[in-house]
């Protein structure tokens, strides 16, 4: 099995479109090489992603006839991925996730009708 469509099986990307061109920007290794998106997938290769900061990290257990499950992922691959990279990962989500505060961006919906009840009560105070 080719490793763009391997990758697009196990839910790694969204699209096999996207998972052959993450391999031609040289982010897709099988067994510490580069490949291309035509490289074929064996048992128990290992196969390293790069997205983003993190360099996510399979095992191949068996190979998929077609895109599997979110919940049949593992009898296919094995998440191999160091703790290391995992803790780089939860330190950027954190980061994120405290990032924006409270009333920046757009309104939430109890703001959104919160707003939309002071305005009615303005307009009705005008047509009086």
């Amino acid at each position: 099995m080719r490793i763009d469509k391997f990758l697009w099986c196990i839910r790694v990307f969204k699209t096999r479109t996207l998972a052959a061109s993450q391999c031609k920007l040289d982010k897709v290794w099988l067994n510490d090489e580069l490949v291309k998106a035509s490289r074929e997938v064996k048992l128990q290769d290992v196969i390293r992603v790069r997205k983003g900061p993190i360099h996510f990290t399979y095992r191949t257990v068996s190979l998929p006839h077609t895109r599997v499950g979110a919940k049949l992922v593992s009898t296919y691959a094995a998440d191999v991925t160091s703790e290391d990279e995992l803790k780089k990962l939860e330190i950027i989500r954190l980061q994120y996730k405290n990032d924006r505060q409270r009333g920046l961006g757009r309104p939430t919906k109890k703001e959104r009708r919160d707003l939309d009840d002071y305005t009615e009560l303005d307009l009705d105070d005008e047509n009086e």
